[in-house]
């Protein structure tokens, strides 16, 4: 039976505890950027004046360029390191939310999707990024951190939703809403991205699926190489050839890992999508009130993520994706049959709280097994991003013909196949001591 590692108990260096924290606040700015745009999804439909059919398809320029921003993210970490690539992409991401907030002022479809994607693609790109350089740092810190990392994106999208929540109580404007949020973002790629490691070739073949404590190379600056195993004949992403790069996707453990990322995808996305206006359009309730259920699911999410990591270490990732999808079914469920408001406020709750693991559990499984991390963490993410992909406008387009919530039994029935693909992630770091 394989078992967890052991924690690391070892002092912490200034620089790493800097890059832990930087990496933090990039979570906090990714969930920020994202529940900003969501919770205003409301009032942006009225502004532009469309069906929900038609803003399923102006979503789906956010999902295209979110699935080329991930299939593009290992090459350009090779070429420009973890400090390089966010840098671009966070601002990609700022320029995005600038632009939708024009398009939402204009009242312009055209402005809004142009912006849309470019917000996706930056997004995109950001999600590896961040991911893969949290799975480096939680190498060299020797403790589990992304459970933590992915509270703190909950944390960011919690302030965008509430603060999305009060914008619309008070009456003000979506497109200047997210303006002042745009120069929030820009304020933060500028203070915290200098903590993150600069070299490119700090992102190496996992080849061992685990990371060396104390070795000499871990203890050099982290603006220098930082090795994730000690392995030879490694060699940077963007040296690899195509063959080299796809060879991950025949691996029949990763692709079931993919499933896992796919259906948790789809129960977080569809929420992020959708959940302000089935709030609103199937339980008919205002958009204050919208935005408000939606302010709970994050906050679900984010107590599921802050205190599920030592549950995760008690019972095992398996049972807690079990546990997982069979709370996010059951809250679904509960939000989608009973108009009551207590009620589908609980649904929501139950709903968040079984989402919140399955994202960053799919992403520390697919780090965990043999080869590139890198690739795999990005091959993992391209299949939980075709819930992105196809979520948004299949979810929009159905329920403009049967209704938002009738259109969401759909995610249902994906929560209940991660669930049953759950074994797939069974820890493999020690299997063979």
């Amino acid at each position: 039976m394989s078992q967890q590692p052991p924690l690391s108990s070892a002092p912490v260096s200034t620089e790493l505890r800097h890059w832990r924290n930087a990496l933090f606040v990039v979570f906090a700015f990714s969930g920020l950027s994202m529940a900003t745009w969501a919770s205003r999804l409301p009032a942006i439909r009225t502004t532009l004046d469309v069906g929900t059919d038609q803003l399923g398809l102006v979503i789906l320029a956010m999902s295209v360029g979110s699935v080329i921003g991930i299939t593009q993210a290992p090459g350009l970490l090779g070429r420009w390191g973890s400090r390089g690539t966010m840098r671009v992409v966070m601002l990609l991401v700022v320029l995005g939310v600038a632009g939708i907030a024009l398009g939402s002022l204009l009242g312009s479809l055209t402005v809004v999707a142009v912006a849309l994607f470019v917000f996706g693609f930056g997004n995109g790109c950001l999600d590896v990024a961040m991911n893969v350089d949290g799975a480096a740092a939680e190498g060299r810190l020797g403790r589990t951190i992304m459970p933590l990392l992915h509270a703190c994106f909950s944390l960011g999208t919690l302030c965008g939703a509430a603060l999305g929540s009060l914008a619309a109580l008070v009456g003000l404007p979506a497109g200047e809403h997210l303006l002042i949020v745009a120069v929030v973002l820009a304020l933060i790629v500028a203070a915290v991205l200098r903590f993150v490691p600069l070299e490119g070739h700090e992102l190496r073949r996992h080849a061992n699926g685990t990371a060396t404590a104390g070795t000499a190379t871990e203890q050099s600056t982290l603006t220098g190489p930082i090795p994730l195993a000690a392995a030879s004949g490694t060699e940077p992403v963007a040296r690899r050839s195509l063959g080299e790069r796809l060879a991950v996707w025949r691996d029949p453990s990763l692709l079931l890992i993919g499933v896992i990322m796919l259906g948790m995808a789809f129960a977080e996305g569809s929420a992020n999508d959708w959940l302000a206006l089935a709030v609103v359009d199937g339980h008919g309730q205002a958009e204050a009130t919208g935005a408000a259920v939606f302010a709970v699911f994050v906050g679900s999410m984010f107590v599921g993520r802050l205190l599920g990591g030592p549950v995760v270490d008690r019972i095992g990732r398996v049972p807690a994706l079990r546990w997982s999808a069979l709370l996010a079914t059951v809250g679904l469920g509960v939000f989608i049959v009973t108009d009551v408001p207590a009620l589908f406020v609980l649904g929501t709750v139950l709903w968040g709280l079984g989402a919140s693991l399955g994202f960053p559990l799919g992403i520390s499984a697919a780090a965990d097994g043999p080869g590139d991390s890198t690739a795999r963490v990005g091959a993992v993410s391209i299949i939980g991003y075709i819930a992105f992909l196809v979520g948004p406008p299949g979810i929009g387009i159905l329920g403009e013909h049967v209704g938002i919530l009738t259109a969401l039994v759909v995610v249902l029935v994906l929560i209940v196949l991660s669930g049953l693909a759950a074994p797939a992630a069974r820890e493999r770091r020690g299997a063979s001591d």
